[in-house]
């Protein structure tokens, strides 16, 4: 890989091979070849080559030493049979129009784009005029493509916003919880994933990395906007060399890498409150607490220590306490506690414990713990949040913002957490609470989705679809037959990032990339800004949307305004013809790696934290003045509905770990070869320990049903000793695949028909999708037919 410095010392240009540089395609015996060109999906940068129609080589890029086998989804996928080829129409919406009945059972009329946009264009026209902008709702959520420019969920606010705006979502799937919990006990959470301590100081410094949550290298392989260089296991390779000890706290034992050479301790999930409440309790009690730090930074710990001593309710939050809740023997817990307080620590909560009920309580309670130690702010110890969750976490924060598309100004203020879509749709002028405010749900005429798929990551997917039947009309753009796009009226095929030029870079990531289209579209695809721009030629906002420019002037737009302004700071990048020609420009990071709040530590007053009080609250009173049950001002263990010490175990005995899957990024590309290859019988793979195998005559290999009231799905067992008893694993991302009959029944394993939709907490309302209870049996029929793999009916084919 070859470099070279621009004007600024810091930038360098990554060109590409000298031989190929600034050329995109040689003709050879009168046949026109791609060559090697460099790509970038959320999972990481590729180098590919095509005919012109598909792909036909595909190689990590270069420069990544630890590249995923995600790839070898995009070439395989691309012109798999459910791809979108051309516009599709609902049958029943098209000859009753809006609300029509039976959303996600009939089938579907493919149409020109004519015959699409002009219906489309009526009904903006309809919804908007009649209901105003407040009864539209742009769903969009999810990671969609990895550029910049051609961001799903970009386009489609840009286009709505010009219309009149739109309800909006706040918040993640991922992080809903955290997103609102942190701000009031630490700091704003998008500053703590990009500044939070980096992983080249964890390994030079750290003694012991405590991981409620694990580390996972296929969670930590993934960043929204992309990867260039993956790292998980390097950095845990190399502190575990220097002596550094790891301990995983999780049901699953390869949430950790074998490089980390980690000690397994495996909780009942959903106890990692409880756990934390007591080591918490050993370093009070013992005098480990270092009260000059509690003292100095933070506020609070008088309230909490009074909790967690019994003097508030009479239990004392003690080892053998939770040794009851936890399974985890009283005296690990102690000496973990002491060997904490006696090492450089750094303790790391994985995203995965704040996606359950009361998923705040062990997050807080990791900066309880962390604050405790005293060792917030020293290189290798304090805290940290998703390390082994993405691989932007604990990188060294990127000092250059890269260019975007603007979104514009938004006309409405009404909004909703965003795992709250199901409770919106359902229950319209309903009031419900979230963060401290008293709000109402909006009534939401249509929804327009562009980019992600909700029938992947929601939760009681049966609930989900009854809700997605009550709008007048949905609208979805896609690449792929997904559960989303077969709920919908009206069906627009968008392009893969591979049929499109772009540029893009991951958050916190180092590489910008160019992104040169590598083939044509599959069938009749467009991209979605050329469907937006087409749209709003006709709704009359077509200046203001496009501002004139095509694709290729918009790039050159953004990427020139950005120069300009890195110009005016004395950094030089080269014009955007060099650029487009190389493999990306590589931008500076902060040097030496940042260790995070070491400016706080040093001084607490020139330094405060963004919390209330400046400081780090053990216990908020803002948080205690809202008056939550489900939430109050310190740290506490509350006992969720779902887990293997509640009454309902006794009929579902399996806690199930929804977790996210080895084999591609969430449910994106899950036709792909990779993906594919991973199915077991053609299912999702359930993993499941031995002895609760045999405890109900299941053997690997075979089709299983896993059941609770909520529904039920089919899946391919593995069993696997790396999985705690009395836990099976299924990772989400399987495409939903419903029987006809029954719409709580998957097929194909997505195990979202299981999970329950109920929020975190009033305070967050955050997605709670991570685990649930389950029984699971041999399933003795003949397996179902999977419908995913091919697309929908027509109503040709439905009349023939």
């Amino acid at each position: 890989m070859t470099t070279r410095e621009c004007c600024h010392s810091d930038i360098k240009l990554v060109a590409r091979p000298s031989s190929l540089c600034g050329r995109d395609r040689l003709s050879v015996a009168g046949v026109t070849v791609e060559i090697m060109t460099t790509h970038l999906t959320h999972w990481g940068a590729f180098e590919a080559a095509g005919d012109g129609e598909r792909l036909t080589e595909v190689r990590p890029w270069r420069g990544d030493p630890e590249p995923m086998p995600l790839i070898e989804n995009v070439a395989s996928a691309q012109h798999h049979p459910t791809r979108i080829d051309r516009p599709h129409v609902r049958q029943g919406w098209l000859e009753h129009g809006p609300g029509a009945p039976r959303r996600g059972e009939e089938p579907f009329v493919p149409v020109s784009w004519e015959k699409a946009l002009e219906l489309l264009s009526g009904e903006l026209r309809r919804v908007y005029g009649e209901y105003g902008a407040g009864s539209v709702y742009a769903g969009s959520y999810g990671w969609a493509s990895a550029g910049r420019f051609h961001h799903a969920q970009s386009q489609v606010h840009r286009f709505l916003n010009c219309l009149g705006g739109y309800v909006r979502h706040v918040n993640s799937y991922s992080l809903g919880t955290s997103t609102v919990l942190m701000p009031y006990v630490l700091c704003d959470l998008y500053w703590l994933l990009g500044h939070g301590t980096a992983k080249s100081v964890l390994a030079e410094h750290s003694d012991l990395v405590v991981a409620f949550g694990g580390l996972s290298p296929k969670n930590a392989a993934v960043s929204p906007g992309g990867v260039s260089r993956h790292n998980a296991r390097t950095w845990m390779a190399q502190a575990s060399e220097r002596g550094c000890r790891f301990v995983t706290v999780a049901p699953l034992r390869d949430d950790t890498p074998a490089e980390a050479q980690a000690e397994w301790i495996a909780p009942r999930p959903n106890t990692d409150a409880a756990l934390m409440l007591a080591l918490a309790q050993v370093l009070d009690s013992e005098g480990l607490a270092d009260n000059d730090f509690l003292d100095r930074y933070t506020v609070g710990f008088d309230r909490f220590a009074r909790y967690l001593r019994g003097e508030a309710d009479g239990v004392v939050k003690d080892p053998a306490w939770a040794e009851t809740i936890t399974g985890v023997p009283a005296d690990r817990i102690r000496a973990l506690a002491r060997e904490m307080a006696g090492r450089r620590t750094f303790i790391t909560v994985s995203w995965s414990l704040q996606r359950a009920r009361h998923g705040e309580q062990p997050l807080w309670l990791g900066v309880v713990l962390a604050a405790m130690l005293g060792q917030i702010g020293l290189p290798g110890g304090g805290f940290g949040h998703g390390y082994g969750s993405a691989a932007n976490v604990g990188e060294p924060t990127r000092q250059l913002r890269v260019p975007h598309l603007p979104q514009g100004e938004n006309g409405v203020d009404a909004f909703i957490p965003v795992a709250r879509i199901a409770d919106m749709l359902l229950n319209p002028g309903a009031p419900y609470r979230y963060n401290g405010q008293e709000l109402e749900y909006p009534d939401i005429r249509l929804v327009y989705w562009a980019g992600g798929n909700p029938f992947h990551h929601h939760q009681n997917l049966a609930r989900l679809r009854e809700a997605f039947a009550r709008p007048d009309t949905v609208v979805v753009h896609d690449a792929f037959w997904t559960g989303t796009t077969r709920h919908a009226d009206i069906v627009l095929p968008a392009t893969m990032t591979i049929e499109r030029d772009d540029f893009g870079a991951g958050d916190n990531d180092r590489m910008f990339f160019p992104m040169r289209a590598l083939t044509r579209p599959h069938g009749e695809a467009r991209d979605d800004y050329a469907i937006f721009a087409d749209l709003s030629e006709r709704l009359g906002i077509g200046k203001e949307f496009t501002e004139g420019r095509t694709t290729e002037e918009w790039l050159r737009h953004l990427y020139d305004r950005w120069r300009a302004e890195l110009g005016e700071r004395g950094e030089g990048i080269p014009e955007f013809d060099e650029f487009w020609a190389g493999d990306g420009l590589e931008l500076p990071v902060s040097e030496p790696a940042q260790v995070a709040f070491a400016d706080f530590r040093a001084d607490p007053q020139a330094h405060p934290l963004t919390t209330p009080t400046g400081r780090i609250e053990i216990f908020s009173e803002t948080i205690d003045g809202y008056g939550y049950a489900d939430c109050p001002g310190h740290p506490v263990w509350l006992e969720p509905e779902d887990w293997l010490g509640s009454p309902e175990a006794a009929r579902f005995p399996i806690q199930l770990v929804a977790n996210q899957p080895r084999s591609k990024l969430h449910s994106q590309l899950d036709v792909g070869a990779h993906s594919r290859s991973t199915k077991v019988a053609g299912r999702e793979p359930v993993r499941l320990h031995p002895d609760d195998a045999a405890a109900r005559g299941v053997h690997d290999g075979e089709i299983v049903r896993l059941f609770n009231d909520r529904g039920s799905c089919l899946a391919g067992l593995v069993v696997d000793e790396a999985v705690r008893p009395g836990v099976a694993q299924l990772s989400t991302g399987a495409w939903y695949d419903p029987d006809p009959a029954d719409p709580s029944f998957c097929r194909h394993g997505n195990p979202n028909v299981l999970t329950a939709d109920r929020p975190s907490s009033t305070l967050s309302q955050g997605c709670t999708g991570q685990l649930t209870l389950v029984e699971i049996e041999a399933y003795r029929d003949a397996p179902p037919d999977l419908s995913v793999l091919h697309p929908p009916a027509t109503a040709e084919s439905a009349r023939g």
